[in-house]
């Protein structure tokens, strides 16, 4: 399969049909690449804050881009089925019944007319800004998404950042873990780019980082984005001696695309030169770790 990871810049519109356009373009240009995953980073639904006109205001905006999460989801699974692809969707604020504060949410879809929604996946660990200033807080908790391409684990931003996160997933038999992320500087990039090819190492899996990228002073929310689309592997048999199947230039816009072949993660998971996917709990067991996280203090 082909995977295209987008390096994202956030635009403010006025109407629906603008962003709507917005959306069209860059899945068809992924889609005529040929890809059959297509990435998108998140927080990129503070897009729709802006067509209320409440973007720049931090309470303001959340409440404003959950209230057209539905409508924007449903344009990308429109797409989806159209171009016969799957699509992460840019994640954004929830608010459910039940919970007082919004969740940040990504939705995965599949090219299936009479069921597109595949699932959803909510970040898990907020970062400062998020629970400090901006009072999103963690949701449901991690699962794997069985597709057509593979399993599936999304690792949303920071999450990628803590090792036994990614574990969970690939305890669940993650073949391909999607990192959609926001960052405001090049020390946020890095952090979640090294998270994420990390997990790949550990899991000796796919894992691919779609980041926002620009700026957006209509935003104070997002109004800095710093970051480069990448899809990485283990550095091991079947895979670049350095793990970058694919890296897009910092802060240049645009889709990024690898060929990915699933028999290569089972292939290097079984006959590498190392075995960290299979030696994992024998680490967990050194460090004094239990496996079962209802063990973990």
């Amino acid at each position: 399969m082909k995977i295209a990871a987008a390096a994202y810049p956030l635009d403010r519109f006025d109407r629906w049909v603008d962003y709507a356009e917005k959306q069209v373009a860059w899945v068809r240009e992924a889609a005529n690449a040929g890809a059959d995953l297509l990435v998108f980073p998140e927080y990129g639904r503070m897009e729709l804050a802006a067509l209320t006109g409440q973007a720049h205001d931090l309470e303001a905006s959340l409440h404003a881009a959950a209230a057209l999460a539905e409508k924007a989801d449903h344009l990308m699974a429109d797409l989806a089925q159209g171009y016969g692809v799957h699509i992460l969707c840019p994640s954004g604020p929830v608010f459910e019944e039940g919970r007082e504060r919004p969740v940040n949410r990504a939705w995965l879809l599949g090219p299936d007319g009479e069921a597109p929604f595949l699932a959803y996946q909510d970040k898990q660990v907020m970062t400062r800004f998020e629970r400090e200033t901006w009072n999103v807080v963690p949701g449901d908790p991690l699962e794997v998404i069985d597709t057509p391409l593979g399993r599936i684990g999304v690792l949303i931003c920071y999450d990628a950042e803590f090792p036994l996160l990614g574990r969970a997933l690939i305890e669940q038999g993650a073949e391909i873990l999607l990192v959609p992320s926001c960052t405001d500087s090049l020390h946020g990039y890095s952090r979640v780019r090294i998270g994420a090819m990390a997990r790949a190492l550990e899991g000796q899996c796919v894992v691919v980082q779609s980041p926002t990228v620009g700026d957006a002073p209509w935003s104070p929310a997002v109004d800095e984005n710093v970051g480069a689309a990448g899809i990485f592997g283990p550095p091991d048999l079947g895979f670049p001696g350095d793990g970058i199947l694919a890296q897009g230039a910092l802060n240049e816009p645009g889709w990024v695309l690898a060929e990915i072949d699933r028999a290569a993660i089972a292939r290097v998971r079984a006959e590498g030169a190392v075995f960290n996917h299979a030696h994992w709990p024998e680490s967990a067991s050194r460090a004094g770790l239990s496996r079962d996280p209802d063990d973990l203090p």
